[in-house]
């Protein structure tokens, strides 16, 4: 078949922003010539219900991976579910978005199959025989490698946040065929699952915020905080910070931003005394918006940020707190 297999990523039948990327990448792949149809593929029954959303953002039929041990993440399970589907389908390529999930089960999937895997792609660049030129993330972000990749059957992961994850425009209103299909999986599959969770966190946090007010060294001390906090809960938003921070104790590893930390895309990134080594750049260059607040305005952050501001933190930011509360006064 002539199709690209997008692998639908969810949690307990709960779909994230990162989970239609995997269909706004296969769209690009069809774009560029690989393939002719997708195929979204929903690993699990409690997530059925997610397959009738997805003809609006390009998929023209779904499959439905069902078995007994498909009831929580496993990527042993989901690995071999999908290298099963491979064999039965033989698909033009196979996409999933490059999230932690997303490139395990491609990892297992790919070596299943014995066929190549490129992870984290950013751009296809040309499409030849049997061969794709294609642009990748490498070393946590640090650089961007160009490649070919050779393959019966193209497995591929797109860097989250670079592809598409909006319904598509010419799919408005469309729906998707179903199929079901019963998964035949090893007994070993599901020895690695997940079988608890725990809440760290509730309500905004910084992975989901709109806005994130972040800080680095130029903040000086966790006191150095309090207007970065103060400007947070005002705008709705959460308070990141770099490596620096953390390892001087001023803020929990749970705040840090970069590639040892989270990746981040708000709307809008505020970057409070952050010089903008690559690794923290890493961490939040998928923000829509940036605005770098720093004394320094020949440091990286200032020269990459969209907006920015050259002075003291700690004169700006109570500045804009002040600002923001005057014009909401009645």
């Amino acid at each position: 078949m002539s199709e690209v297999l997008a692998i639908f990523e969810h949690d307990r039948g709960v779909a994230a922003e990162t989970s239609f990327q995997s269909l706004g990448f296969a769209r690009a792949l069809l774009a560029a010539g690989v393939g002719s149809s997708i195929t979204a593929v929903v690993i699990g029954a409690e997530a059925d219900a997610l397959a009738h959303d997805l003809g609006a953002y390009g998929a023209s039929s779904v499959v439905l991976i069902h078995h007994a041990e498909l009831t929580d993440y496993a990527p042993e399970a989901w690995g071999e579910a999908v290298a099963e589907l491979i064999a039965l389908r033989s698909p033009a390529a196979v996409v999933a978005t490059g999230t932690d999930r997303g490139n395990e089960v491609l990892a297992y999937a790919s070596a299943i199959a014995d066929l190549p895997f490129a992870a984290n792609v950013t751009e296809i660049r040309s499409v030849g025989d049997a061969s794709l030129d294609l642009t990748r993330v490498r070393w946590g972000g640090s650089l961007l490698e160009r490649s070919k990749l050779v393959a019966a059957t193209y497995v591929l992961s797109g860097a989250a946040h670079v592809f598409d994850g909006e319904p598509s425009p010419d799919h408005i209103g469309a729906t998707a065929a179903t199929e079901t299909v019963d998964a035949t999986l090893p007994d070993t599959a599901a020895r690695t699952r997940i079988t608890d969770r725990v809440t760290l966190s509730s309500g905004i946090t910084l992975t989901t915020a709109a806005v994130v007010v972040s800080g680095g060294r130029g903040v000086g001390s966790a006191e150095g905080f309090a207007p970065l906090v103060e400007l947070a809960d005002l705008l709705g938003g959460a308070v990141g910070c770099s490596r620096v921070v953390t390892n001087n104790g001023w803020r929990p590893h749970s705040d840090q931003v970069g590639q040892t930390g989270k990746r981040i895309a708000p709307e809008l990134y505020i970057a409070c005394g952050i010089s903008g080594a690559i690794q923290h750049w890493v961490g939040m260059m998928a923000s829509k918006h940036v605005l770098a607040i720093n004394t320094d305005g020949e440091a990286n952050m200032v020269g990459k940020a969209e907006y920015a501001v050259i002075g003291d933190l700690h004169k700006i930011l109570p500045a804009v707190s002040a600002e923001i509360r005057k014009r909401r006064t009645p």
